[in-house]
């Protein structure tokens, strides 16, 4: 092999280096863009995602579990039990044991935004598909509905009322029913 012909294997050798090289630098700066797209973190929390304690994980495990209730008890009974639970605990006003309380105490917003939050995770759960994941969501948004209830000081029966009031009647004239001064305080441009 002659001078030239060793120049241009050396090249070509040094060239399939330099490329395999590149390759892995572009490989390397693809993982690291997919890092880079992620939204950025606020200033003096860790970049590495923190793995909860072991008691958090065995309590959420036991906690987290899916509630088998036996068939009589599931019924939406449950509902003016849970309203009499939550009622109670407001009552109470011990926040330092009670989940109701301390979202009581919190005030009006802080309870209706726990339950719109609570909504559109169900929707989320809902949309994807995941039906024990509506199960679950649903549970928690029905919570807060009772909590957004005993906020505002509104029994159970009332809504029942209601919903007996509305049976048999369509939603389309329900709505067209509805006086039109809700309609402009809510600020909604739906039709009825």
């Amino acid at each position: 092999m002659g001078k030239d012909a060793k120049r241009r294997k050396k090249r070509a050798n040094g060239a399939g280096a330099a490329a395999a090289a590149t390759t892995k630098k572009r490989a390397a700066s693809k993982k690291t863009s997919k890092r880079k797209a992620a939204l950025p973190l606020p200033p003096g929390l860790p970049a590495l995602p923190v793995a909860p304690p072991e008691r958090t994980l065995r309590a959420e495990a036991r906690h987290l579990t899916p509630f088998e209730a036996p068939p009589s008890a599931a019924t939406a009974a449950i509902l003016d039990s849970l309203w009499q639970t939550v009622e109670a605990r407001r009552l109470e006003g011990d926040v330092a044991r009670s989940h109701s309380a301390r979202l009581l105490a919190r005030g009006t917003a802080k309870v209706a935004q726990k339950l719109g939050e609570e909504a559109v995770e169900c929707v989320i759960e809902a949309t994807q598909g995941h039906r024990e994941g509506t199960v679950m969501e649903s549970a928690d948004l029905l919570y807060h509905l009772v909590v957004v209830w005993v906020n505002a000081g509104i029994r159970p029966e009332e809504v029942w009322a209601e919903l007996a009031r509305r049976q048999g009647i369509s939603g389309i004239a329900e709505k067209a029913a509805r006086p039109q001064g809700i309609l402009g305080a809510a600020g909604t441009t739906k039709l009825p």
